[in-house]
């Protein structure tokens, strides 16, 4: 019988344990496991000699799922999570066979019909991505590989900026550093493109987390605001007009802040969003429709509001991990309910597009 590859089907049992929002370390489990065993020859013979789980890194789940691989036949976890990715029934973190995944209370992927799956159709990239340089769970070459492999033709780097520690922002000298990295990869991955970007945090005053030539420099900003975010409707309001109108800002992120589901669950911020959404027509910042399923943000009032406004948009994972790029259809729903026309989704875009609309005012 012909062998599989192991190492291929224990990234897809990553991707897919992170597309269903498991745990950190099951999904780090797998990965480590894949990249300890990539480019070896001697799996047969490891594996004949009961020497797998002698490698630093391969522990005794991950080695069943390689002895199975190796035997021709598709690996027993790698099959019921295939199941559950199908039936949806891992989102609900239930029991049975469903909460083999670990994975938290999140609603199940929506299945696209009609203008949402025409949208997601359309979608050539995603504009708000996380690598291990920030607080992401893996490198940038493993998630533009995913990326690439789901069809897109180009990935957004938007890693945190400086302030907020607790996600490991960028300081400039580790962001100088990242773009040569990417530069190096675009070499290798061609056509395929990963574009320069940062999620910038809006300071208090609506200034920006990061020095003016830099963020002149990147491909794409976005901005977005991640404390205080119980700050008085007026204040909140000034401070998020002021980020919009800064030339350098290209997309708005996750505009309320809410958290909707697990151990997380946040309110909206207030502001008022008649004028911020008529700031962000005016100066030409998109509105982010984040599609992380515990954000799902903004609100669909709010979100019918800025297509009234006449407010481009952006429908991005937010992903932290390669699994989560796998999100689009969450915001690709919720833009069909609300009627986002989707020649004023920059995501859209070609690359070439995409780099012409964001360099009007950097």
């Amino acid at each position: 019988m012909a062998t599989r590859d192991p190492v291929v089907d224990l990234r897809r049992i990553a991707f897919l344990l992170e597309r269903s929002h498991s745990s950190t370390y099951r999904v780090r489990a797998f990965r480590t496991a894949a990249a300890v065993l990539s480019g070896r020859d001697d799996l047969d013979s490891l594996a004949k000699g009961r020497g797998l789980t002698k490698l630093k890194g391969v522990g005794d789940t991950t080695a069943r799922c390689v002895l199975q691989s190796l035997a021709g036949e598709e690996p027993e976890y790698l099959r019921e999570l295939e199941a559950e990715a199908v039936s949806g029934s891992a989102s609900g973190g239930g029991s049975g066979s469903g909460s083999r995944s670990g994975a938290s209370t999140i609603p199940a992927i929506p299945e696209l019909v009609g203008d949402g799956a025409a949208l997601r159709a359309a979608l050539r990239g995603d504009c708000h991505t996380h690598s291990d340089w920030s607080d992401g769970g893996s490198p940038i070459e493993e998630m533009a590989l995913t990326a690439r492999d789901l069809g897109h033709e180009y990935l957004v780097l938007t890693d945190h900026s400086p302030r907020l520690t607790v996600a490991n922002g960028l300081s400039a000298e580790r962001l100088r550093r990242q773009l040569t990295v990417v530069a190096e990869l675009n070499t290798r991955l061609a056509p395929f493109l990963i574009l320069t970007g940062i999620e910038v945090d809006i300071l208090d005053d609506g200034a920006l987390d990061q020095s003016e030539e830099l963020l002149s420099s990147l491909d794409l900003v976005v901005a977005s605001v991640h404390s205080k975010l119980r700050m008085p409707a007026a204040e909140m309001t000034e401070r998020m007009l002021t980020a919009v109108a800064n030339p350098h800002v290209d997309v708005l992120g996750h505009c309320t802040g809410r958290m909707v589901t697990g151990n997380r669950k946040r309110p909206e911020s207030e502001f008022d969003a008649a004028a911020v959404f008529d700031a962000c027509a005016e100066y030409g910042v998109a509105v982010e429709v984040n599609s992380r399923p515990e954000r799902l943000d903004p609100p669909k009032r709010l979100l019918r509001q800025a297509v009234a406004a006449g407010c481009r948009f952006s429908v991005d994972t937010d992903a932290h991990a390669p699994g989560q790029l796998d999100w689009l259809p969450y915001g690709c729903a919720r833009a069909a309910d609300c009627e986002v026309p989707p020649d004023r989704v920059l995501n859209t875009l070609t690359a070439a597009q995409l780099l012409d609309w964001t360099r009007r005012n950097h």
